[in-house]
């Protein structure tokens, strides 16, 4: 048997060459986007795993045989189906910078978009619009990270099982790890969850579904779910939790794929319960193909960082005074682990 090598350590650092990620967050109206750019074009592939998704430009991601098989960046967006528009400012951005698909008539960037719901959250009015999406393009760089309430986690709530009232912030939240001499996985995951958040590694429960509106207690959204009368009809419909793993090792789009559905082994670790029939969950892989590294290696370092940045994104949100945070519950979800 090999040596074993220590789990690697999550850190808050973007450090994949030719990855920059922004944020345009509306901390009145309450939503925001995220745009992770990558011009040079990176292998792409995703996983939708949703049932209440709203997506721009992912069926080539989904489809190994697509002769689409990179992008140049993908764009997170509050806003329900408004925020889809988030996209063509990137798209502009990324022609005037010569970066895109060359067709031999110019180029067409390829920018993947997903949305989440969070009108339910703050103003049901205020659409992250342009201008947002210019704060994101201008703030877009490496380095460290932050997670919390911003960009398309703004408005972003969890625990939606009693109805948005008896839920929780969520946030955008990111990791990153990194083996040495071999890959690095980084994660940015905008929780929208149905679903209550608890810890991966010890089952405490760390935000979601409470009892009533003034109480911090925990439901638990899974004996919620089991009491429900055998209707579709639900007091909340609007959730969604969006996912972008990036790397740097030489993967293929096949390959990707398959990271795709590894990574989403960190929604069913955090989530519970997990991808319920209003939430539109999805994961996009994107890989600079740098550094040589096997499948497994790369699926289950995104797992681990999906899983981390879930769990950071719900330790740092601001409820705004709106909603009770993970901040604000002292040693209540200490009590109710398992």
């Amino acid at each position: 048997m090999p040596s074993l090598a220590p789990l690697p350590t999550p850190s808050d650092r973007l450090t994949l060459p030719g990855f920059t990620l922004g944020h345009g967050s509306d901390t009145q109206g309450m939503t925001g986007v995220t745009v992770i750019l990558c011009p040079e074009g990176a292998t792409a592939a995703a996983e939708v795993r949703g049932t209440a998704t709203g997506t721009r430009q992912f069926d080539s991601l989904k489809l190994t045989h697509s002769l689409a098989s990179r992008a140049h960046g993908v764009v997170l967006a509050g806003g329900s189906g408004f925020g889809l528009s988030c996209a063509d400012p990137v798209v502009a951005h990324l022609e005037r910078g010569g970066f895109g698909f060359d067709t031999g008539l110019g180029v067409v960037p390829l920018v993947p978009t997903a949305i989440l719901f969070d009108l339910g959250f703050g103003d049901a009015t205020a659409r992250p619009g342009p201008d947002l999406v210019e704060s994101a393009l201008i703030s877009a760089e490496s380095g460290t990270m932050a997670s919390g309430s911003l960009g398309a986690g703004t408005g972003a709530t969890v625990g939606k099982a009693l109805g948005p009232a008896n839920g929780m912030k969520g946030g955008f939240g990111f990791v990153s790890f990194s083996l040495p001499e071999g890959p690095t996985v980084a994660a940015a995951v905008a929780v929208n969850a149905f679903g209550d958040v608890r810890d991966p590694d010890t089952g405490d429960w760390l935000a979601g579904c409470r009892i009533a509106a003034d109480s911090l207690e925990p439901a638990d959204a899974r004996r919620v779910m089991m009491s429900l009368p055998p209707t579709l009809d639900h007091a909340w419909e609007g959730n969604t939790t969006l996912a972008v793993v990036m790397t740097d090792a030489d993967l293929d789009k096949a390959a990707l794929r398959k990271v795709c559905e590894m990574a989403f082994g960190g929604f069913y670790r955090c989530f519970a319960p997990a991808l319920s029939l209003y939430d539109g969950d999805l994961v996009v892989a994107l890989a600079n193909r740098e550094v040589p590294a096997h499948l497994h290696q790369v699926g289950t370092l995104a797992e681990m960082a999906v899983a981390q940045a879930i769990v950071r994104a719900t330790k740092e949100a601001d409820g705004f005074d709106l909603l009770p945070a993970w901040r604000d519950l002292g040693d209540v979800g200490a009590r109710f682990s398992g």
